[in-house]
């Protein structure tokens, strides 16, 4: 099929982009790009359900009904408190104006197929469609529609209760409840995913997907988009050196990332000690949307200084900023995410969608539970659940340094890693793979 040239999402086709975080509004706007490379006039609007949106603006995407940053910042389900939080925050509110508007901007499409059908014009007929990216919570949305929808389901994994054999040992009996209807997807879930008008649904794993097709849901198999567009710039070339480079990810929501970056310095100082015989170069990948004043004085604290940087490489960053101390630098920068992921070996990590992606690249991460919203043991453990041997996850920053240097002496073990990483997070293409399927699903 020629997917630039489709019968279906004509020039009067519209798409609706439903999401529920940051995160998910990031996948989402990979995915919209594709389908407006394949359909350029295809009009396309978009309701973030959790947050303001942010990613879809600076791409030009109108946005319909109220967007409102929430206290949790979508978090609820790690933390129960968080949602009485979010409730005194007009969540419900939030809520019902959203879902109105949605049924708003679909009945508008509905009048319109109506009008034209009274008119002896001879005028294509607009074809709504939702997608829907993130958890039950948008998959509840476009079921809502009325309209034919696909789902994109980041939350959720096969690997969080099994791995590619058979169902994880040892856990708990309330949490095998997880799994209690042999499937990570609830039979509630299951339904509206094999609805008559749910066309689609891109699982974020094989796994997943081929369970879910067992159950009879139109599961794809397509890779996650989160592993799309993280090529490494050409700044920096690949060396044969001593030194051991350590990706640090604080997070990206305030105030958690300024506890977790103390947390994580706690790590960097054991380093020194046990690594004191080679070079320690610490790459600190700060969020963009974070000012990164804060995470100085907490450096020099712990008897950093600052340092010039050296032209080539890292000094010809902007606004990079690097402090010293003995046999270690710590980098920190907001313009070379990219390249920070791919020039670490390993990372000391309390955030979300950027460690997977670092695990994705076939590369282990070791994880410190914090205080949340987001970054909380619950959160910790699913992670570790979630990818296996790829995550060590440990109870203080003082384990850090020891776990390190176990895997480094473990090539078997790397090697293993460098596959698992691969296997649960697909290759990259999954965006455009998955833009070609929705054009002809729909």
């Amino acid at each position: 099929m020629d997917y630039r040239s489709p019968s279906s999402l004509t020039s009067h086709s519209r798409l609706l982009c439903l999401s529920n975080g940051h995160g998910e509004d990031i996948i989402t706007v990979r995915i919209v790009q594709e389908l407006q490379q394949l359909c350029p006039s295809l009009d396309i609007a978009a309701l973030p359900i959790v947050g303001e949106g942010k990613a879809y603006t600076h791409l030009g995407i109108p946005l319909i009904g109220n967007v409102k940053a929430m206290p949790s910042g979508g978090f609820i389900y790690m933390d129960g408190r968080q949602l009485l939080g979010d409730i005194q925050g007009g969540l419900l509110q939030l809520t019902w104006n959203q879902l109105r508007a949605m049924r708003q901007w679909v009945r508008g499409r509905r009048e319109l197929r109506e009008q034209l059908s009274t008119t002896n014009f001879q005028f294509p007929i607009a074809h709504t469609r939702v997608l829907a990216v993130g958890d039950i919570v948008p998959l509840l949305f476009a079921w809502w529609s009325g309209v034919n929808y696909a789902f994109v389901g980041t939350a959720k994994s096969e690997y969080y209760v099994r791995d590619d054999r058979s169902v994880l040992p040892g856990r708990s009996p309330l949490a095998r409840l997880e799994h209690w209807s042999g499937s990570i997807y609830h039979p509630w879930e299951r339904y509206f995913m094999s609805h008559h008008r749910c066309r689609a649904v891109f699982p974020r794993d094989s796994l997943t997907a081929n369970i879910l097709q067992q159950h009879g849901v139109p599961a794809f198999d397509l890779g996650n988009p989160m592993m799309d567009r993280l090529e490494p710039s050409q700044l920096f070339v690949e060396e044969m050196s001593q030194e051991l480079k350590i990706l640090l990810l604080p997070g990206s929501r305030a105030p958690e990332v300024y506890r977790n970056w103390e947390l994580i310095l706690q790590a960097v100082t054991d380093l020194m000690v046990t690594f004191s015989d080679r070079p320690l170069v610490f790459l600190a990948a700060i969020a963009p949307n974070l000012d990164l004043a804060p995470f100085c004085p907490s450096l020099v604290k712990v008897g950093f200084s600052k340092a010039p940087l050296t032209k080539g490489g890292w000094g010809d960053l902007p606004s990079t900023l690097t402090f010293q101390q003995k046999n270690a630098f710590v980098l920190l920068t907001q313009h070379a995410y990219n390249d920070c992921l791919h020039q670490a070996q390993i990372a000391i990590a309390m955030a979300g969608t950027a460690t997977e992606q670092f695990i994705g690249l076939g590369k282990p991460a070791i994880i410190i539970p914090g205080q949340g919203p987001q970054f909380t043991y619950a959160f910790a453990e699913a992670q570790s659940r979630h990818f296996g041997e790829s995550i060590t996850l440990v109870q203080s920053p003082q384990q850090v340094a020891k776990a390190i240097a176990a895997l480094l002496s473990n090539s078997e073990r790397l090697q293993f890693i460098a596959k698992n990483g691969i296997r649960r997070m697909g290759k990259p293409g999954a965006a455009r793979r998955i833009a070609e399927c929705l054009i002809e699903q729909f």
